[in-house]
């Protein structure tokens, strides 16, 4: 299919103006979500793989497979146009509706975990006493296992440094 210049002008700035869209959708990801360095890097690479499979189907497309110069200009303009008409109303509403859809999904979050946390809070207070009373004396068990232990150690020690004073003295 060969179309006129014109006609394929225009088609190249409604690319441009859709490359700026997707830019845009980008752009409200990364203020409505925070998103790691490496997570931001990816999303580049991904716009751009985008960006030149639109411009490159289009030249195949639209014109055979020939480059002209005037096509990259259509995109720029297109990019450009996109971004002083439309950019900003579609980030500040787009930005708008996903914070409240996060603030709608958060707020039914929490009545959905409420019962799971009373039920929690509830278990908790139940077992609490007897798991404290089970610890504690678990601890008082080592204590006097230890200090028996070293009540005997010291006693051995003793024993034998009053053997090793016997023989000296004997010697």
């Amino acid at each position: 299919m060969v179309l006129n210049q014109a006609e394929l002008f225009l088609i190249f700035v409604l690319d441009g103006a859709i490359i700026g869209l997707i830019f845009d959708i980008f752009r409200i990801l990364r203020k409505s979500f925070k998103t790691a360095d490496f997570i931001t890097v990816i999303e580049d690479i991904i716009f751009w793989l985008i960006a030149g499979f639109i411009v490159l189907y289009s030249i195949f497309v639209f014109n055979n497979g020939e480059i002209r110069f005037f096509m990259f200009l259509g995109v720029l303009l297109g990019v450009m146009l996109y971004m002083l008409i439309l950019s900003n109303l579609i980030i500040k509403a787009s930005v708008t509706i996903i914070n409240i859809i996060k603030k709608i999904v958060g707020f039914i979050f929490k009545i959905l975990i409420f019962p799971i946390q009373q039920i929690y809070k509830f278990i908790k207070n139940i077992l609490k006493k007897p798991i404290l009373f089970c610890i504690i004396n678990v601890k008082k068990f080592f204590r006097q296992i230890i200090a028996k232990i070293n009540k005997n150690t010291m006693k051995k020690v003793k024993k034998i440094g009053e053997k090793h004073n016997k023989s000296r003295i004997i010697n």
